[in-house]
């Protein structure tokens, strides 16, 4: 297996300290990254993955079609029959590749398998690559919105922990942050628990500094995952990390909310409050309403409540994770 050098990319964890993160390695279908492999010779890159995102991560491209050797141009195709086992047909000529692309797909999970990815984003409405509503044409040719591209249909088959997202849906900006959220909690598992000689106290103390972050997912996953960490001697390191991983990225998938995020921002603010003065509570409480109000993005009381765990070093919320979750250049959090 070939091992690839990682960027490094620097997340400020408490102050005056930074803790480095192997760069995120993402797969992704290569029309989105402006590369001119589209049946009709075009492409369809996403300005957002190019300019926006690419800074911060690594990019695995692939096309199934080119790849599978179907060429470029090519005529256009699209699913067929059963939704839960389409066909692949060429739409003018009706000719099946169906078995070429399968044949395709699952050499090519099995390559990824070495790539060591963090998530993978993949062309909408693609018969090879789309991950919802993709049309699926009846015998009659009338199409229904039930299908999944056979290539991201084995990826997601292979790889159940693993974000995947579609190039569409991310121009949502709850759900962009949310799948943003997700590649760099995996990478962050993957690299301080499952690259490590596992130990249950590393898990233990990756929960930890998970809470917050949790809490704005599901608070009913991070009951269970609390309940499984306080029972981790039961279980071997080993068996502890795969049903604490499997449930975790599950809980990252919920999305995070308005009311859920203040409800955490609640909790921070209780630890220091009594440090604060009678102005610099109302303050904090005025700035916290206001997100919730949607007058201000989360980043304002946020801001606000990094500028007090820094003053007053507040042991426990310097190592929490949800107050620095991916690279603030991304401006995630600056949506109202």
């Amino acid at each position: 297996m070939v091992r690839v050098q990682r960027k490094k990319i620097s997340l400020p964890e408490r102050e005056g300290k930074h803790i480095i993160h192997e760069t995120p390695r993402i797969g992704i279908s290569q029309c989105l990254l402006g590369d001119e492999v589209r049946y009709d010779g075009g492409h369809k890159r996403d300005i957002f993955l190019t300019d926006v995102l690419a800074p911060f991560v690594e990019w695995v491209p692939v096309c199934p079609e080119v790849e599978a050797g179907l060429g470029t141009p090519r005529e256009a195709m699209h699913l067929a029959g059963n939704p839960h086992a389409p066909r692949l047909l060429t739409i003018r000529t009706k000719i099946d590749h169906t078995v070429t692309l399968q044949g395709f797909s699952q050499r090519r999970v099995k390559e990824l398998r070495g790539t060591d990815l963090d998530g993978y984003i993949f062309k909408k409405n693609s018969p090879s690559c789309g991950l919802h509503r993709v049309k699926v044409y009846s015998e009659k040719g009338h199409p229904g919105k039930q299908g999944i591209g056979i290539f991201s249909s084995a990826m997601q088959e292979a790889f159940p922990l693993l974000p995947v997202e579609e190039e569409g849906r991310l121009n949502d900006a709850p759900i962009r942050e949310n799948f943003i959220v997700r590649i760099f909690c995996y990478r962050r598992w993957k690299t301080q628990v499952q690259q490590q000689r596992i130990t249950r106290g590393i898990i233990v103390d990756f929960h930890a500094r998970h809470k917050y972050l949790l809490l704005t997912h599901s608070r009913s996953h991070y009951h269970d995952l609390g309940q499984l960490v306080s029972k981790a001697g039961d279980y071997t390191p080993r068996d502890l990390a795969t049903r604490y991983g499997a449930l975790f990225m599950d809980a990252l998938k919920i999305k995070a909310t308005v009311r859920k995020h203040v409800n955490v921002l609640q909790h921070l603010a209780g630890h220091f409050s009594k440090q604060l003065s009678t102005i610099e509570r109302t303050e904090l409480q005025e700035t916290i309403q206001d997100y919730h109000q949607h007058f201000t993005p989360l980043a304002v009381p946020l801001t606000l409540i990094k500028h007090y765990v820094r003053i007053l070093a507040v042991p426990y919320l310097l190592d929490q994770v949800y107050l620095n979750p991916h690279p603030k250049e991304l401006l995630l959090r600056n949506h109202v």
